[in-house]
């Protein structure tokens, strides 16, 4: 990485600004420039100028002035397309055969049964694809759409980030068939502004796939008798029940399509309520999951002390739910042992006032998703 105010400003801005710092990374080159007062309205003139510019720009209001950050890429990496689209169709088989068995389609002796070969198929190929499919393709929407929220953001900001790789797994460590599916961003970020644009653009895209996959799954779902003395959100798995813990969300659309009876969910209900279940848990203030990036971006030094806190709070929620301590240990093991967060660019530069909005849709995203005890056997 260079950074030297040596370095030749366009030449286009030379008039309109003070003072400027340019820093080449291996992926985009990022102008830091000291806007005259004149011009930071902006003027018609630099505006004019910004419109030419080859890349990105946005505004950042300091103590001393009004600075511009411009940003423009030097180079592309070379994708390999061919393994996205691979684990992506792998994930698709997973998850289909997931829902299939959770159908009732198809039969799978143990965790281990289909490493096996030993599958066993109800009524046909062709029914049972059909069954999982119903499972399968909204809950890779909700995860393309959280997964694209941040590819597209840090794309607008200029930085060097990979599409999606999704995780395929058999049936076993996860019933679900996927254990999700992340991006990999390749650069460090300028500010905080931008960590907390990328950061959040998942959880919000994710929850906005979310509520209507939910929605129509519930009004598939079948209501159950009071008789039968369950309640709340029940997953027919083979002959066993499952519970599923409500959160807010949840909770309302039941009681919206059913009046806050007991019912047995439809495998496009459970994708959906997956879904919210990612949100919740992106949106842990933890380490670097989307949570932690959001508090480190508007609160950096808080972040660790909080996030310290909230990982003991997920501790005890052990209590309600055995798979608290697994996301426990699993974020700790992903931070390496620290809870803490690596720094931008430009630590220095201040968080947005026109983002504070935001942290407040963050913190009801949570709440609305938050759920003490999302699975009870």
């Amino acid at each position: 990485m260079a950074s030297s105010q040596d370095r030749t400003i366009p030449v286009d801005l030379t008039p309109y600004v003070i003072a400027w710092r340019t820093t080449v990374l291996h992926d985009r080159e990022v102008v830091d420039a000291l806007i005259h007062p004149t011009h930071a309205g902006p003027s018609p003139a630099l505006a004019q100028v910004l419109r030419r510019w080859e890349g990105t720009n946005y505004w950042s209001d300091e103590s001393g002035g009004r600075w511009l950050v411009l940003t423009r890429r030097r180079a592309v990496a070379a994708e390999r397309w061919w393994l996205h689209a691979l684990l992506f169709v792998l994930t698709l088989a997973t998850t289909t055969l997931a829902g299939a068995v959770l159908h009732g389609s198809v039969i799978v002796d143990d965790n281990f049964g289909l490493l096996r070969g030993r599958v066993t198929v109800i009524g046909g190929l062709v029914p049972a694809i059909t069954a999982g499919l119903a499972f399968a393709v909204p809950l890779l929407i909700i995860l393309l759409a959280h997964e694209l929220g941040h590819y597209l953001m840090a794309r607008r900001y200029q930085l060097d980030v990979s599409p999606p790789y999704f995780i395929p797994v058999p049936l076993f460590p996860s019933f679900i068939g996927t254990m999700g599916a992340f991006i990999r961003l390749r650069t460090v970020l300028s500010d905080r502004r931008q960590l907390f644009d990328v950061g959040l653009a998942g959880p919000i895209a994710g929850f906005v796939a979310a509520v209507p996959v939910l929605l129509v799954g519930l009004v598939l779902s079948q209501p159950l008798s009071s008789l039968e003395g369950m309640r709340g959100m029940v997953l027919q798995v083979e002959g066993d029940r499952i519970l599923l813990g409500d959160s807010i969300v949840t909770l309302g659309l039941r009681w919206l399509v059913h009046g806050g009876a007991a019912v047995s969910l439809h495998p496009v209900a459970f994708a959906g309520t997956l879904g919210m279940f990612v949100t919740m848990i992106n949106l842990m203030p933890m380490a670097q999951l989307d949570g932690g990036h959001i508090l480190y971006a508007a609160q950096p030094r808080l972040h660790r002390r909080a996030a310290l806190a909230f990982w003991l709070v997920v501790l005890g929620l052990g209590h309600w739910w055995v798979g608290w301590y697994l996301w426990a240990g699993l974020v700790l093991v992903l931070s390496r042992g620290r809870l803490d967060h690596p720094t931008v660019l430009d630590a220095y530069r201040p968080f947005p006032a026109s983002r504070r909005w935001l942290l407040w849709v963050a913190s009801v995203l949570f709440l609305l998703t938050f759920a003490p005890a999302p699975f009870k056997m």
